[in-house]
């Protein structure tokens, strides 16, 4: 058994090879540092077990604060047709309603087609990408060691994990925090009818909450979090959105009238929104391996995107300069860096997911935002970044 890549073959028996860094994952914030490295120059492997394209559970909405740093990566979301969102719509359980402009903006692209292009730029700049499963990561003097489930074992210098919300090494190396039981579950699908493009929608169900947004090629994509403990009563997907979510009207009509692309739709469970480390026995976490935002704040993809770079720019100064910092120090660095970045936005998100679960908060909270319409664009920016500075 071996591997392919693009036009030629590697056998993976007893092989052993080394790159200056590795990367476990090909989701956002794996394959936005394999580019920015690899466009400085630097050996990078990423290894991800699952093939391009594919879909993912995710709400697909992107914000424009990190444009500017696709750009100076030449990623152009436009140019796979993403779709320019500037409204946002947030539904109350009983239906009363929200509407505020987004300070920023966004753009809203499916994880099918964003993903494939970005794995197809990471083999444009020179990455190394292998499909295959990490099965163990051992640390010592100085350098690391990569094993996947092929037998293969690769060296090197920095690892990053970003490997999304739960794997096999997520397991490995926190089993306590893995085996514990999150009440959280996901689910999410495409579908074709009239909707406003220009909008991602928010609609609240008891137990949880319906993302609404268009993606390329005139699709909606719906994705929803739901408390396990809502969910278990009913026998089907179809079931609960019929009996809890249709009680929301909005979600009802739009339920009603849409048709789904998908056979069936896609699920994950035991999410977890546990604060996390963004270095774990020396490996550099980015994206959800770092720390997951409520998906009702909007902007998981946008905070992956932006670890990324965080990370990356740490690592080619290194690169440069080796005797700049040491390992510690890049720890460090990254540490404070991320925690500035990003700790406000992750508290705002767990306050704010208290709110829109509580009915009564719920309606409170739609009764002052008609009175001062300027507080919703103000949540807004809690959750969100400045645009980025490249």
């Amino acid at each position: 058994m071996g591997f392919f890549y693009e036009s030629f073959y590697v056998s993976s028996r007893d092989l052993k090879t080394h790159s200056h860094i590795l990367i476990i994952g090909g989701g956002l914030a794996g394959l936005t540092s394999a580019i920015h490295l690899g466009r400085a120059g630097i050996k990078v492997t990423l290894l991800e077990k699952d093939t391009y394209p594919k879909h993912k559970v995710c709400g697909e909405y992107i914000s424009n604060e990190v444009l500017p740093y696709l750009k100076t990566l030449d990623i152009n979301p436009s140019k796979k047709g993403a779709v320019s969102i500037s409204e946002l719509l947030i539904t109350t359980q009983k239906g009363h309603h929200i509407q505020s402009e987004l300070p920023l903006g966004g753009f809203g692209i499916s994880r099918y087609t964003l993903d494939h292009f970005l794995w197809e730029k990471a083999l444009a700049v020179g990455v190394e990408v292998i499909n295959t499963q990490v099965i163990d990561i051992q640390y010592k003097n100085e350098y690391f060691l990569v094993k996947t489930s092929d037998n293969l074992t690769i060296r090197g210098t920095y690892v990053i994990g970003a490997y999304g919300k739960r794997s096999i090494i997520e397991k490995a190396l926190n089993p306590k925090k893995i085996s514990k039981k999150h009440p959280w579950l996901a689910v999410k699908a495409h579908y074709t009818t009239n909707f406003n493009e220009n909008r991602v929608a928010l609609h609240n169900f008891k137990g949880g909450y319906c993302g609404l947004s268009m993606v390329e090629n005139q699709k909606v994509n719906a994705c929803y979090m739901v408390s396990y403990q809502s969910f278990k009563k009913y026998k089907s997907i179809a079931d609960f959105q019929k009996e809890v979510m249709y009680r929301n009207p909005y979600l009802e009509a739009f339920f009603k009238e849409a048709q789904p692309e998908f056979d069936k739709p896609l699920t994950i469970s035991q999410i977890n929104f546990d604060k996390k480390n963004s270095v774990e026995n020396h490996i550099f976490m980015t994206g959800d391996a770092a720390g997951l935002i409520h998906p009702l704040c909007g902007n998981g993809m946008a905070m992956a995107i932006q670890s990324a770079q965080i990370l990356c720019e740490l690592l080619i100064k290194d690169y440069k300069n080796p005797a700049l910092f040491s390992r510690e120090e890049i720890e460090k660095q990254y540490c404070k860096q991320w925690s500035e970045t990003f700790s406000k936005r992750l508290y705002a998100g767990r306050v704010l997911q208290r709110i829109l679960l509580n009915p009564t908060l719920q309606e409170v909270s739609y009764t002052v935002a008609n009175v001062v319409p300027a507080v919703v664009p103000r949540i807004i920016k809690q959750t969100h970044g400045n645009p980025l500075v490249c």
